[in-house]
């Protein structure tokens, strides 16, 4: 079975996308306008970006009638319109309903805390606000935003920002900077409204050793030789 993205719709597109591209880790960004209103919302198409500068990069997706949404607006560098910052917040298992209330449309200019009881707390060097209940809040300025195809409604904006604070619970981060993956609890994105937890985990050996280590989980090693694809099995 195969399938060319440009002989398929976008709803195909996005399901053979987001179903396999799994689990997603989810930000939770925070942004502000001009005018105060503080904006938050989820997004899935979200991973690091590297260490030196310690970056994170999201994906922005134009609503499908065409304009930006508020998070884009507000990101924007100062010479575009925006504030030129975000905040990443986490999404964890403790408010995950929180979240997902966040990804309800709002007309422009209304705030989701009018809704979602978050409380937010002042960041350091950013205008916009983290929230008090994430275990781990990265403050971000912007230094990218990459249109995927002009402004198309639904297309993607690839939005790169530089940390430059970070802010943890007390308990969260050890005196080595590891994360407690159990206090934390961060959930991913599968599909459609299904979500993931951090739950059973396994360890590997990195590079070729990894080949004569015990297997963590029963594996077939008879699909390391496929030639690949469900249309190869007979």
């Amino acid at each position: 079975m195969k399938f060319d993205p440009d002989h398929i719709d976008g709803s195909a597109r996005y399901k053979l996308l987001v179903g396999g591209v799994t689990p997603r880790p989810v930000a939770v960004v925070s942004t502000i306008d001009r005018d105060g209103v503080v904006n938050v919302a989820p997004y899935s198409f979200f991973t690091g970006g590297g260490h030196d500068p310690m970056t994170l990069i999201i994906v922005v997706t134009n609503p499908s009638e065409g304009g930006e949404k508020d998070t884009l607006r507000n990101l924007r560098p100062v010479a575009e319109g925006g504030l030129g910052a975000f905040v990443v917040n986490l999404a964890t298992e403790h408010y995950a309903r929180a979240v997902s209330a966040l990804s309800h449309p709002l007309p422009h200019g209304e705030s989701e805390l009018d809704h979602v009881p978050f409380q937010t707390l002042p960041s350091d060097k950013v205008a916009p606000p983290r929230l008090a209940v994430s275990p781990i809040a990265y403050e971000c300025v912007t230094t990218h935003v990459v249109p995927l195809a002009d402004g198309a409604p639904g297309s993607g904006n690839v939005v790169i920002g530089q940390v430059v604070m970070v802010h943890c619970h007390d308990g969260v981060v050890d005196e080595r900077h590891h994360v407690d993956w159990e206090r934390v609890r961060t959930i991913g994105r599968m599909g459609g409204s299904v979500f993931s937890r951090v739950g059973e985990r396994f360890e590997v050996t990195r590079g070729l050793d990894a080949l004569d280590e015990p297997a963590p989980i029963p594996e077939d090693t008879n699909l390391l030789r496929m030639p690949g694809g469900e249309d190869e099995l007979e």
